[in-house]
């Protein structure tokens, strides 16, 4: 009888053990598993709900309510001009709709940048810069950059023509503007275009005086394009070639040397008269 007791004591001894060993098993998962929530709770960067276009929008179109969605933007990287509200969007009792400036993607944000105001044009006098004017350039398949050009790149002006044509004129070629901002390629100002484009005009964003300075240049010679890179930050020094830098002339120096000096004695020997050197004295 007392063995029959102690066996059934030592089960449940084991039973309680192995009891407690699942529990603290449990527990543990549960701890561990909410440690985990913890941590991606605390991971999760906060959002909010910006408007973005639900398409691919072009240069020029109209939008409208109808062409965007709320989506969740990451909070600490809101980029500048998002719309959060409809009534920023869409002003209450303002039916001039806004224009797009710049394509935009699906799922892109809204940004002011890339709208007009209300009922304003998408032209280019929406997207000059205070106190900036727009200067239109005549150019061609070489002038032009074989047709690269792009609204929104970057050139620097070089002005070819001659100089002192009282003196029979020197060929000059020199940099007179440097990183002025494309604003159109002939009628467009759409940035988006694909392909080369051979363009007859470009329109640059530049001050009134700069405007001075090219429509002289343009007016006394010719002017050429070099497109600058995109991510290019350096500023182009002032540079100059003329036809003799180019070839690599050197003005010759023509040194005439002193006549030397003559002193002579004139000598009669019989009908003929001799010339004789002598030493000149002052």
């Amino acid at each position: 009888m007392r063995a029959v007791f102690g066996l059934v004591l030592i089960m449940g001894l084991g039973l309680a053990g192995f009891a407690v060993y699942m529990v603290q098993g449990h527990f543990s998962a549960q701890s561990a598993a909410l440690a985990r929530e913890r941590a991606v709770v605390a991971a999760q960067v906060p959002t909010v709900d910006v408007y973005a276009v639900n398409r691919t929008i072009n240069y020029g179109e109209a939008l409208t309510p109808a062409d965007v969605v709320i989506i969740q933007y990451a909070e600490p990287f809101l980029p500048e001009g998002v719309f959060l509200t409809e009534a920023d969007l869409f002003p209450e009792g303002n039916a001039e709709p806004r224009f797009v400036l710049r394509q935009m993607d699906a799922n892109e944000p809204v940004l002011a940048a890339k709208i007009t105001q209300p009922g304003e044009d998408a032209g280019i006098t929406s997207r000059l810069t205070r106190g900036m004017r727009a200067f239109t350039i005549s150019v061609d398949v070489a002038s032009g950059v074989s047709g690269f050009l792009r609204p929104g790149d970057k050139v620097d002006v070089y002005w070819s023509g001659t100089v002192n044509s009282d003196n029979g004129g020197r060929g000059v070629t020199q940099l007179i503007q440097a990183g002025v901002a494309l604003v159109a390629v002939d009628q467009t100002a759409d940035g988006s275009m694909n392909g080369a484009m051979i363009a007859r005009t470009v329109t640059v964003e530049v001050t009134p005086q700069q405007v001075a300075t090219l429509a002289q240049a343009q007016s006394t010679g010719s002017l050429s394009l070099s497109l600058v890179g995109s991510s290019d930050d350096t500023i182009a020094e002032a540079t100059e070639v003329d036809q003799e830098t180019l070839l690599g002339i050197q003005d010759e120096v023509v040194v005439q040397a002193e006549q030397a000096q003559v002193c002579t004695s004139r000598e009669r020997r019989g009908a003929e008269v001799v010339e004789i050197p002598i030493p000149c004295t002052n």
